[in-house]
């Protein structure tokens, strides 16, 4: 196999081959980043793989971007010169901030790059949670990525259909795939999405079951994976770093340790995306700047009235725009302003909401 063919089975495109042409530096050969530690960087070139280092000019470039697994790199020997421009990245507000009122994500945390499908992992245990799928549909979205939803341990049910239905209804139109952990139901149905030359990224909370999935869907054992915990019914957290697999069927997965806060950082239209039927609604309202929260003639209350839409829903998007619509003043507006101005429009809507009942 060539050199070519080895690079275009680990993804490599006419998008990086043009930055690579236009590089001043012949000396340059790419690699792509599968495995990122504290102090260095596994790259491989779809024949090799080997350790490699930041160059010290990267390392201090506040403006530079730093590499993250699936990233394309170009070498000079062991150290990465460069990050070539990304195809695209899944990104999140950093964690630690999303609870308080008055700490909003500061930092952008890009958890992986240059992907085709991004796998939200949920188990059909505790951890199974429809809002928080509604979530990790908006962030998906917002970094412009394409969703599936896998739900894993299956087998602890008889009957797990209505699971699945119950996805089906807060995500609209994105394909949702049962699976279980004790045998291969379901694996075949992923096939599809590993073949050679593609990126699949998975996320969701610890102990969802994604390295066990990464196991199954590999045929043995190449991901750690905890026991079930006796205490709170799901399996321990075991994933602590974000490797790059290459997978039998070709394509490649990136394994994620678990995600505690889905905090957001791109703002886009992912909220559109995740609530569609939502949107579709607000077009009808009296108003074209409806907040759908308490002004007479909307047509998403009355949908809510009806039972068309459930109460949690909706208060589930009106969270998503609020911190969209924060992050999009932050960018614009000091801090303070923007959350002086956010709280004396929250009073409002509660007073206005407790008039309407």
């Amino acid at each position: 196999m060539s050199i070519e063919q080895d690079l275009s089975q680990m993804g490599w495109t006419s998008h990086f081959q043009t930055q690579l042409e236009q590089s001043s530096n012949d000396g340059f050969f790419p690699a792509r980043v599968v495995g990122v530690r504290k102090n260095s960087f596994r790259v491989s070139n779809g024949k090799s793989e080997w350790l490699a280092t930041l160059a010290g000019r990267l390392k201090h470039d506040a403006d530079g971007m730093y590499p993250v697994t699936g990233d394309w790199v170009l070498m000079t020997d062991a150290v990465i010169s460069r990050v070539l421009e990304r195809k695209n990245a899944l990104s999140r507000g950093a964690s630690g901030t999303r609870h308080k009122h008055n700490a909003q994500p500061q930092k952008e945390q890009v958890i992986a790059a240059n992907l085709d499908t991004v796998f939200i992992v949920c188990g059909l245990d505790r951890d199974f949670n429809p809002r928080r799928i509604e979530r990790y549909l908006t962030l998906v979205y917002n970094c412009g990525l394409n969703p599936v939803i896998i739900l894993t341990k299956a087998d602890l049910h008889q009957n797990p259909e209505h699971f699945v239905r119950e996805v089906e209804a807060v995500a609209l139109g994105v394909a949702t795939h049962l699976v279980s952990a004790s045998d291969d139901t379901g694996l075949a149905s992923l096939e599809s999405y590993l073949p050679p030359g593609r990126t699949t990224t998975m996320v969701g909370s610890s102990g969802a079951g994604k390295s066990t999935l990464v196991n199954r869907l590999y045929g043995k054992a190449v991901q750690l994976t905890g026991s079930i915990s006796t205490h709170v019914g799901k399996g321990r957290h075991t994933t602590t770093s974000r490797d790059l697999i290459m997978m039998p069927q070709g394509g490649m997965v990136i394994d994620n340790p678990g995600i505690r806060e889905i905090a957001f950082w791109e703002v886009d239209k992912g909220a559109e995306a995740a609530f569609p039927e939502i949107e579709k609604l607000g077009l009808g309202c009296r108003f074209t700047n409806c907040s759908h929260t308490n002004e007479p003639g909307c047509r998403v209350l009355g949908a809510v009235d009806e039972g068309e839409i459930s109460r949690g829903r909706l208060e589930s998007y009106w969270k998503v725009k609020r911190e969209m619509e924060y992050l999009s003043l932050r960018r614009h507006k000091s801090a303070d302003r923007v959350e002086k101005e956010r709280w004396k429009e929250v009073a409002l809507k509660i007073k206005a909401m407790k008039k309407r009942r």
